[in-house]
């Protein structure tokens, strides 16, 4: 038994709650909440809503970094929970949610099972790996980072509707796969950053309203 002193001079853990108020905890949250939707929306059928929803995700998950990085005072273990929460929902956001809307397109057939494993699996391989070593250099990772996988997605579900769907869901599965090898091919990929993040707003911004304008005219 330690002595009565350094069980007194312990400083009391915080509570797990206490990080839910942390500013960039909140924004990550925000990211999951956002995922959360695109999986119910894609549940439905809804597509279109599950693009807005899945590439708002992808600007919550850039923007906690962002404010992470200008506060001041953040503890040591502030920033550590909060990169290991970020990892967490990365999974969710970019692992899981791809699977479910690849599964709801292929109108949760056994054959597409595969596919949806072999995405998942590349995410957690991917952020494990990246958990593990971090960056491979200054400003660039080994495989691509798996927030693009959303945004690679919301531009494939462009062509839904204007390929015939036995067509779209080849090219879906494909592109499950192929983003899937690159999460964890041996390969170098930039960090997209700086003025990355204006272009991703921008992105968001058109491919909303494009999807937004879409699902205005399913329901007209």
């Amino acid at each position: 038994m330690p002595p009565v002193e350094t069980m007194n001079n312990q400083q009391p853990r915080p509570s797990i709650l206490s990080f839910a108020k942390d500013l960039p905890n909140i924004c990550s949250l925000m990211g999951l909440f956002s995922a959360l939707l695109a999986i119910y929306f894609a549940f439905l059928s809804l597509y279109p809503a599950a693009m807005i929803a899945l590439i708002v995700a992808v600007f919550l998950d850039w923007s906690d970094g962002i404010i992470a990085r200008k506060m001041q005072g953040r503890t040591k273990e502030q920033s550590q929970f909060g990169g290991q929460l970020d990892s967490l929902i990365d999974i969710v956001s970019f692992g899981i949610c791809p699977a479910i809307l690849l599964l709801s397109y292929g109108d949760f057939s056994p054959w597409f099972f595969p596919g949806a494993f072999i995405i998942v699996a590349a995410g957690v391989l991917r952020l494990s790996y990246f958990n593990v070593f971090g960056l491979d250099g200054e400003s660039t990772y080994q495989g691509m980072a798996i927030d693009n996988n959303a945004i690679i997605l919301v531009f494939i579900f462009l062509f839904d509707g204007l390929l015939e769907p036995g067509l779209f869901v080849y090219l879906l599965y494909g592109s499950i796969v192929t983003i899937a090898f690159l999460n964890v091919a041996p390969i170098r990929t930039p960090k997209l950053s700086g003025g990355w993040y204006y272009v991703l707003i921008a992105y968001a911004i058109i491919i909303s309203l494009f999807y937004g304008c879409k699902i205005m005219s399913i329901n007209g």
